[in-house]
């Protein structure tokens, strides 16, 4: 019957199905049995038969997470019904204690995937909006939306990117804090670019078509303070969201044009598509305006980080060596892999100015994510724990339990690192 299914034991993933009595047990492989992997089962909870399954030996442990995801689904937009979602795949464990904090990393992930798919036409600041505030519905949670003229008079940069775009879709910035005011104030920020068409410095039509997923950033953001709040980790969070779309119009910002950041920084726009980073510049000011002990920020901010690093490998840089090990450490430890990129000063010479305190972007194709590091830089004092993410949020391939489509790509490195510096009680 093996042969019959051409089932070697060699290929990790490969299985098969062979009856016993009235059920049937399955046969399968995975790398190293001592060592399960958040994906090594995926492939199976892709592919059997609905039903309830159990190992033969030990617990699921941490591959319980790539079970639950592979039976993921973005299904929203389909409208055949054998097209959407099956049955469910439920795996036994006897270790129920644990079984909560897959399914919240789970649902986390889950949550970043679904807004990062979600067209643009369908996702714009107000609907990032709307998902903040269910985010706050899971605990006393305070949310604060800046628009209007307290946005241009407030936060200026943010404004600027944002006027181009439709009443409707008018930018914002976001706020969410919870937790106890005595307890250390850790900032996560996410960039909420919900459309990128580059502005004025319109992208062609190629770099365009995937950036719905712009405000990637955002969707990591909204899914680390889900888990801070539902872990209930010993802090006070303070969530930003910078949300707007980059939209062509006679309002739009232009080449050339000099604002004045939060900061009271005078910042050159050379470049109207590197916007991500002028809206991540203002709120990184109220986030030290407010005292954050700690700040970290989500961005799908350049191109050049997946020239460098590839789609499924986020750059992230970090202020201080100490928090960069940690992070490096925890990434290893849940097998969240990212990688650290240095912010070299020399480079800062990239981001001068005729006319202005510095330009939004540089003059040269090389040391792109590191030039747009700089520039967030310059707007966190030396003395705070800043790390910032260049994450793309996406995966152009399948893999088992990773579809197509959105991705929490350095989330649970971030979480695992938050909880590891923050012990929940």
């Amino acid at each position: 019957m093996l042969e019959a299914h051409r089932f070697d034991g060699k290929k990790a993933g490969g299985f098969a199905i062979l009856p016993r009595g009235g059920d049937f047990a399955v046969l399968g492989v995975v790398k190293d049995a001592a060592s399960l992997s958040p994906w090594c089962l995926a492939k199976l909870a892709e592919s059997l038969p609905e039903g309830t399954y159990k190992l033969v030996e030990g617990d699921p442990g941490v591959a319980m997470l790539g079970w639950l995801l592979a039976q993921h689904r973005f299904d929203d937009y389909r409208s055949n019904d054998e097209e959407r979602t099956p049955g469910s795949r439920v795996l036994l464990t006897s270790e129920p204690a644990r079984i909560d904090q897959f399914v919240r990393l789970a649902e986390a992930t889950a949550m970043v995937r679904d807004l990062v798919n979600t067209p643009a036409g369908n996702l714009g600041p107000a609907e990032i909006e709307d998902a903040a505030r269910e985010v706050a519905k899971l605990s006393a949670v305070q949310l604060r939306v800046t628009s209007g003229k307290d946005l241009v008079e407030g936060y200026p940069l943010i404004a600027a990117v944002g006027a181009a775009a439709t009443p409707e879709r008018a930018p914002r910035l976001i706020e969410l804090e919870w937790g106890k005011p005595d307890d250390p104030r850790v900032a996560i920020i996410g960039k909420g670019v919900c459309f990128d068409s580059g502005g004025l410095d319109l992208k062609p039509a190629s770099g365009m078509r995937l950036m719905k997923k712009d405000m990637g950033g955002a969707a990591h953001a909204l899914a680390l303070a889900r888990l801070i709040i539902t872990e209930r980790l010993p802090v006070r969070l303070h969530l930003l969201i910078p949300a707007v779309e980059n939209a062509v119009s006679g309002a739009a910002f232009r080449p050339g044009d000099i604002i004045k950041s939060r900061k009271g920084t005078f910042v050159e726009i050379d470049n109207t598509d590197a916007e991500g980073r002028l809206i991540l510049a203002d709120a990184l000011t109220k986030a030290v305006e407010d005292k954050a002990e700690l700040i970290v920020d989500f961005a799908t901010l350049t191109g050049a980080a997946r020239v460098a690093l590839g789609p499924e490998l986020p750059a992230f840089f970090a202020s201080a060596d100490d928090l960069a090990a940690e992070i490096e450490q925890a990434s290893r430890s849940v097998e969240d892999p990212i990688w650290r990129m240095p912010l070299w000063d020399p480079y800062d010479e990239y981001l001068k100015s005729d006319v202005a305190d510095f330009a939004n972007s540089s003059n040269t194709p090389m040391a792109g994510s590191i030039t747009a590091a700089l520039f967030l830089k310059k707007f966190v004092p030396a003395e705070t724990k800043w790390a910032h993410f260049d994450t793309y949020a996406w995966r152009d391939s399948a893999k088992a339990g990773r579809p197509k489509g959105g991705e929490a790509l350095g989330l649970r490195a971030v979480f695992a690192a938050l909880s590891r510096r923050y012990p929940a009680a």
